[in-house]
């Protein structure tokens, strides 16, 4: 057992970590919870499907609202501090809406404006979050951390809190809610017991605009980090088009039903637990720019993969490939951008990277939407492989110099 903890949580990266591991996982499977239970909850009060579409919507668009505001205090402020509080609100948030749903009929504008509100929160919480993993470990232990904090999301996240959801949302409405605010506050408490170097801040603050400026200045002008939240942007546009008709695709294309669906994204987040296991191998014999140039030369291929088959298991195959390609790019990806921002810009550059993961989807929707009814389900796959590809050849030569942006900050410290 005791190699088994080391394995996983070598005692080199700190007790600081275990509990942000700790924290980062609980906090997942309530959040995870709400995946499922949040939409069940505005589909059992009303059966629009613009009205079910915006209550997704409603939980994504506070990260293009208040992204780079939240980045600007997780800067200023104690980022631990700011975690712990934010998770307690959120908690507070949900034990609110779950007496409600227990005690009264609750209509379809208070749902939406819960989900809004904690959607607000969450951008907060989670860009504070994500800039306490550099201040508490080595440079060389950023992507055993990162790879960590991932499979947490992989698993509690996308795999177990969903189910969980579901099956609390048939005991009741309220269940699920108030399961996500016991882990809410219990992520709280646990990243509250963190020991967090103090960052060195300015003694006047400057205003709202200028940090939001600073932060956009030194994106751009990093040639590394600039192509690689570019090619995030770009990237996800892409990926967003062919996978918002990806359930449509598996009835019309593949001749499943939703048991089908439901299995194609199972086996998808299976994909990633191989890349979970894969790793720390991978990080030790492959390069940085190699891993992203093969991972994003996989994912082009995926979509043409997916155009080109009407074969059930053909598919299920490229999504198990895609989704070990998605857990090592998103690792690698953000290990190489948490190694190359100085620690007084993680919060703003991180949140600016984070709008683009979301911008970049919700953008790829809109168009793969219009593509599909126009020339049909496979049509999205084509436009993300055609897409893809072209990126990829304008970007393959920079992947060499992003892969090694965080040598550049070392030989400048």
């Amino acid at each position: 057992m005791g190699r088994v903890v080391e394995a996983v949580l070598p005692a080199r990266m700190g007790t600081a970590f275990r509990w942000l591991m700790a924290s980062s996982w609980v906090s997942n499977l309530g959040d995870g919870v709400a995946l499922a239970a949040g939409p069940l909850l505005v589909a059992a009060r009303t059966q629009d499907p613009l009205l079910v579409a915006l209550g997704a919507l409603l939980q994504q668009l506070p990260w293009l609202l208040f992204g780079l505001h939240a980045g600007v205090l997780a800067d200023r402020v104690d980022r631990r501090a700011l975690v712990v509080a934010v998770d307690l609100a959120r908690a507070g948030v949900l034990a609110v809406l779950a007496t409600a749903l227990f005690t009264t009929d609750v209509g379809l504008v208070p749902v939406l404006a819960a989900l809004f509100v904690l959607g607000t929160a969450e951008v907060f919480a989670d860009t504070a979050a994500g800039t306490l993993l550099p201040m508490v470990v080595d440079r060389a232990d950023l992507g055993i951390g990162n790879a960590r904090l991932t499979a947490g999301t992989l698993t509690m996240n996308q795999l177990a809190g969903p189910a969980v959801g579901g099956v609390l949302f048939l005991a009741g409405a309220a269940w699920p809610f108030l399961a996500q605010a016991v882990l809410v506050a219990l992520g709280a408490v646990l990243v509250g017991r963190m020991r967090v170097p103090r960052p060195e801040r300015p003694a006047q603050r400057a205003r709202v605009g200028r940090d939001i400026a600073e932060g956009l200045r030194w994106t751009w002008g990093n040639a590394a980090v600039r192509t690689l939240t570019l090619t995030i942007v770009l990237f996800n546009v892409t990926y967003g088009a062919a996978w918002s008709v990806l359930v449509l695709y598996a009835d019309q294309r593949l001749g499943l039903g939703a048991a089908g669906f439901g299995l194609l994204t199972t086996v998808g987040a299976l994909g990633g637990i191989v890349g979970t296991a894969s790793y720390d191998w991978l990080e030790r014999h492959v390069g940085m720019a190699t891993l992203m140039r093969v991972g994003l030369t996989i994912e082009t291929l995926v979509h043409a993969a997916l155009a080109l088959t009407t074969t059930p298991w053909v598919a299920a195959a490229v999504l198990f490939a895609f989704g070990a390609h998605a857990f090592v790019w998103g690792t690698t990806s953000r290990t190489v951008r948490m190694r190359a921002v100085p620690a007084a810009l993680q919060g703003r550059v991180g949140s600016l990277y984070a709008m683009g993961v979301f911008g970049g989807i919700l953008a790829g929707q809109a168009v793969g939407g219009v593509v599909a009814r126009v020339w049909g389900v496979s049509g999205p796959f084509w436009f993300a492989f055609v897409g893809s590809a072209v990126l990829l050849v304008l970007v393959w030569r920079e992947l060499g110099h992003v892969g090694h942006a965080d040598e550049a900050v070392v030989a400048t410290a």
